[in-house]
């Protein structure tokens, strides 16, 4: 996701406000169940205006209304509803009690109440702009924060009436600010004090944010780019492997972060995959890329042709695509995965062949790009599921790609420079809050108050053996002197 026009203020106009914390606002005296309740109402309000939602989301790179409802509409909702069902207990009270409690914390009892963090700053970017920041929105609301949102530059009106169906929905308008789209807007509200940072952007976005939190070590979540791979094992139904990889590179014009942007095969697959995939993308026409992304796009395949990469669907003219805007799918050959091109995040329709001798190779290739989102690997069960369980990325997709990511019931996030910390699914929801610990001790006797002498300790060393010595023996030899330090004492 791409947001590369933030730049931290330069110090010499930098105010140095307190932080803005709104911990205790009415919303968040508000019980749990019903703040949940409200902004799963918000997803009947979104599919009432799905028309006009959708019409507000057509842009050059996005001329279709299937794009909008499939791959924001439908997981948006689907997102606030599981907020409203499963929120209230992600959210409650976790109670510790005497199964699994230290015996020698006897009497006491923990509770792990979740509190909002106070104000959360969320930074959306322009490829999504309902289902990412709505769902972000949505729990952090839900976790009884006060919410500042940012809108991507070009997304204002999107942004609007999506701010409008949390206000009619029940969230009070004080509680749920919508900030003007420049840049300088988020590090405005950065720098006057915020207590969480949501940002789905570029790497280069998120080194800025990050460098700005730091002067207040404000702690940020970062959805990043990515670069994602599609290893095709030799079991793989390599036809639904074209097929997906068709679906992914013409999804919402290429601009998806995890999108397919390396197909990494043995040769036999290689052949196969691109006898399917070539002539399924000869049938789709020039795509718009996003202005923001278009300077980087053109350049990175400019290098990649320089380097010895072959397009091969032939179809891609760099002149036409500086005129235009926009490109034909392309299908890059030749690229080794050290090019450039093979570990950049690129949001355009494009896609790079890296041919292995065997498929355990893929694990290393995957592992040591820099962006490292997701992944998809097609194969069998026993063969998928072994490389799948190597890669060191957020999340892995067997036998599919992007789609199952939409379950609002799983979190999102990366690794490496496609960010840290998750949004979505319980652990989004957690993020969200701060663990706050409650111990309460309900026994007259306080064990500290009495051990308090020197010879004590033998008593101590004695019951620490007793309970967790490695032999029974110990154990038994334990017991023994804790009873004999008893007698003692008496």
């Amino acid at each position: 996701m791409h947001n590369d026009r933030y730049l931290p203020l330069p110090p010499s106009i930098m105010p140095n406000h307190p932080p803005a914390s709104k911990v205790e606002t009415v919303w968040n005296r508000i019980p749990v169940h019903e703040r949940c309740r409200r902004v799963a109402s918000v997803a009947s309000l979104l599919a009432e205006r799905g028309e006009l939602l959708s019409s507000l989301c057509r842009r050059d790179w996005r001329e279709d209304d299937l794009t909008t409802v499939s791959g924001e509409l439908l997981p948006l909702c689907s997102a606030l509803k599981w907020i409203g069902t499963r929120g209230p207990s992600v959210l409650g009270v976790r109670h510790l009690g005497v199964w699994g409690r230290p015996a020698w914390l006897w009497g006491v009892c923990n509770e792990v109440h979740r509190r909002p963090r106070g104000t959360v700053l969320i930074i959306g970017a322009w490829n999504y702009p309902l289902l990412l920041v709505g769902a972000q929105i949505g729990q952090a609301l839900a976790a009884g924060n006060f919410v500042k949102f940012k809108p991507a530059e070009g997304c204002e009106e999107i942004a609007e009436a999506l701010v409008e169906a949390f206000y009619d929905a029940g969230v009070p308008r004080d509680c749920l600010e919508l900030l003007g789209a420049e840049p300088r807007d988020a590090m405005m509200a950065i720098d006057q004090g915020v207590d969480l940072i949501v940002l789905t952007g570029s790497a280069a976005t998120g080194r800025a944010v990050l460098r700005q939190a730091a002067e207040k070590l404000t702690p940020v979540i970062l959805e990043l780019s990515g670069c994602d791979a599609v290893v095709a094992c030799p079991s793989a139904d390599f036809q639904r492997v074209a097929a997906c990889i068709a679906f992914g590179l013409t999804f919402n014009s290429g601009a998806t972060c995890i999108g397919p942007r390396r197909l990494i095969a043995d040769q036999s697959g290689v052949e196969s995959i691109l006898e399917s995939l070539i002539p399924q993308l000869a049938k789709i026409r020039p795509l718009a890329i996003h202005p923001a992304a278009r300077k980087s796009v053109g350049e990175l395949i400019q290098k990649a042709f320089d380097e010895g990469a072959k397009d091969l669907t032939g179809r891609f003219s760099g002149d036409e695509f500086e005129q235009t805007g926009r490109m034909p799918p392309l299908v890059l050959g030749g690229v080794s995965a050290q090019s450039q091109i093979a570990n950049a995040d690129v949001f355009a329709p494009v896609i790079s062949v890296i041919q292995v001798d065997k498929i355990r190779d893929a694990v290393s290739i995957v592992n040591e790009c820099r962006y490292r989102l997701a992944a998809s690997v097609f194969g069998n069960s026993l063969e998928a599921s072994s490389i799948a369980d190597q890669l060191l990325v957020g999340s892995v997709t067997i036998n599919d790609l992007i789609v199952p990511t939409a379950d609002p019931r799983v979190p999102f996030g990366g690794r490496g420079e496609s960010g840290f910390g998750v949004t979505r699914g319980e652990e989004g929801l957690l993020e969200m809050t701060v663990p706050t610990l409650k111990s309460i001790r309900k026994s007259k006797v306080v064990a500290h108050l009495i051990f308090n002498r020197e010879e004590d300790a033998k008593t101590l060393l004695a019951t620490n053996k007793m309970l967790h010595a490695s032999s029974f023996a110990s154990k038994i030899k334990g017991l023994f002197a804790v009873m004999q330090s008893v007698k003692r004492t008496r």
